[in-house]
C-alpha cells in the first residue's frame, strides 16, 4: 500500500512516530511525508524552518515548495509535488489541513488529473460548529464531494463535517499518539526533593498554557478549600494567566503550596509528571471571543492526559470536548467549571489510595491499546483498507 500524507505539522521529527510506526507494520507499506520546504511555525515574526528531506526504510519525508509560509489554510505546493505524485503514485492521499484547505482541493485535483485513482482523505482538529461563507463554501463543497474517507482529531469535529454534508466513511484517531519509551512509570526521588515536595505530600498536576480556558482558575479554587498541610500544587507551563494565578493564590492563601515550573524542553516533561499523584485537565469551554468563522473555544484532545495515563498517572478532567472521550472509564470527570465536583474528585484520590491505584492501572491499559504511535497506526492502516475495499 502506498500512502502519501500532506502537513505542515511533519516539520518536527518528533510529530512523525505515527506515520514511521505505519510505514513499519507490514513489509509492503509505503508511506511518503510532504511537507512544505520553509515554514514559519511561530508566525511571521520567528525565523522559518528549512525542512531537511529524510528517508528510512519505507518511511520518507519529501519537503516541497510552498506557498504561504505560516497559515496552513492557505498552504499550497509548488511544481515539484507533480513529478513525484507521477513517481510515486499513492493509493491514499490524506492532507491534514482541514476541509477548507487550498492544499487538499490541491491534491483532490491533480488526483483526477493524473489519474492517479488514489483515495482522498483529510485530517481536521476543529471542534467547533462554523458557517462558511462564499467562496470558501465552494472549496468545503468541493473537497467534501471528492473526500473518500475523514479522520477527526475528535468526535465533535466529525459531527460538525456530518452537518455539513458530509456522509462518507470516518473514522476518529488523532494524529499525535504517545511515546510510551518516554512517558512511562519512572520515580524521581532527586527531582522530588530538589522541588521540597515531602513523602506524605499529594502533589496535584497541570501541564499545559497558563490561559483562561485551561481552567486554572477553577482548580486553584478548589484546591484553595482542601486541607492546607497535605497536598502541593505543581505547575509546569507558561502563560499570560501566570501573574493572575499569583495574585489570586496570595489571596487564596495557598501560595505557598504552589510549585512554578517554566516550560522545560519536551524530552524533560515525563520527569515532572512522575512527581503527580494526580494530573488535572479542567479546561473550560469558551464562547466570549469571536472568529471570522466560529465563536469560542473547547478541548480538541488534551494529549497531556494520555501522556500521564502511559505514566500510570490517575488523571481527572472537564468534560469539556473531548477529553471525556479520551479518559473513557480510565479517569475521574466532572461537569466544567464544578469547583466542588472537581474537589470531590481531587478527594476521592487523595483518600483512597486503591482507587486512585485502579485508575491509574486502568489508565495505562487504555494509553497502551489505543493511543500509542503503534495503536494508531494500527488504527489507521485498518481505515485505508476499509478505504480500498
Amino acid at each position: 500500500m502506498k500512502i502519501l500524507v500532506a502537513s505542515h505539522t511533519y516539520i518536527v521529527d518528533l510529530n512523525r512516530e505515527k506515520l514511521r510506526s505505519l510505514a513499519h507494520l507490514e513489509p509492503d507499506i509505503e508511506v511518503t511525508v510532504v511537507v512544505p520546504r520553509r515554514w514559519r511555525p511561530g508566525g511571521v515574526q520567528n525565523r522559518i524552518v528549512e525542512t531537511q528531506p529524510y528517508q528510512e526504510g519505507s518511511f520518507r519525508v519529501v519537503p516541497v515548495a510552498n506557498f504561504s509560509q505560516n497559515n496552513q489554510g492557505l498552504l499550497t505546493f509548488g511544481a515539484d509535488l507533480i513529478p513525484l505524485l507521477r513517481q510515486f503514485r499513492p493509493q491514499i492521499i490524506q492532507v491534514e489541513q482541514g476541509a477548507k484547505s487550498l492544499a487538499y482541493a490541491q491534491l483532490i485535483t491533480l488526483n483526477q488529473l493524473l489519474g492517479l485513482k488514489a483515495k482522498n482523505c483529510f485530517f481536521t482538529w476543529w471542534n467547533l460548529p462554523y458557517e462558511v461563507k462564499f467562496p470558501l463554501s465552494l472549496l468545503e463543497s468541493y473537497n467534501l464531494r471528492h473526500t473518500d474517507g475523514l479522520v477527526a482529531g475528535n468526535q465533535d469535529g466529525l459531527e460538525i463535517l456530518r452537518q455539513h454534508g458530509y456522509q462518507g466513511s470516518a473514522r476518529v484517531i488523532p494524529n499525535l499518539g504517545v511515546d510510551e519509551s518516554r512517558f512511562c512509570p519512572q520515580p524521581q526521588p532527586e527531582l522530588q526533593g530538589q522541588l521540597g515536595i515531602q513523602a506524605d505530600e499529594f502533589v496535584v498536576g497541570f501541564v499545559g498554557r497558563f490561559v483562561q480556558e485551561k481552567g486554572l482558575l477553577t482548580l486553584g479554587k478548589a484546591l484553595a478549600e482542601l486541607p492546607r498541610k497535605s497536598w502541593k500544587w505543581l505547575l509546569l507551563g507558561r502563560g499570560p494567566l501566570k501573574s493572575t494565578l499569583k495574585e489570586k493564590a496570595v489571596e487564596w492563601g495557598i501560595q505557598d503550596k504552589i510549585i512554578w515550573i517554566e516550560a522545560v524542553p519536551h524530552e524533560e516533561v515525563p520527569r515532572y509528571i512522575n512527581l503527580m499523584d494526580t494530573l488535572v485537565l479542567p479546561s473550560e469551554t469558551d464562547y466570549q471571543f469571536k472568529t471570522l468563522s466560529a465563536v469560542g473555544w473547547k478541548e480538541q484532545f488534551g494529549h497531556v492526559l494520555i501522556e500521564a495515563m502511559a505514566s500510570q498517572v490517575p488523571v481527572i478532567g472537564s468534560d469539556s470536548g473531548e477529553i471525556p472521550h479520551v479518559i473513557g472509564d480510565a479517569g475521574l470527570v466532572f461537569p466544567e467549571g464544578d469547583v466542588e465536583a472537581l474537589g470531590d474528585c481531587i478527594k476521592q484520590l487523595m483518600e483512597q489510595p486503591e482507587l486512585a491505584q485502579d485508575i491509574a492501572h486502568r489508565g495505562y491499559q487504555r494509553a497502551m491499546s489505543k493511543y500509542t504511535n503503534q495503536a494508531l497506526a494500527k488504527q489507521q492502516l485498518d481505515f485505508y483498507r476499509e478505504l480500498l475495499g
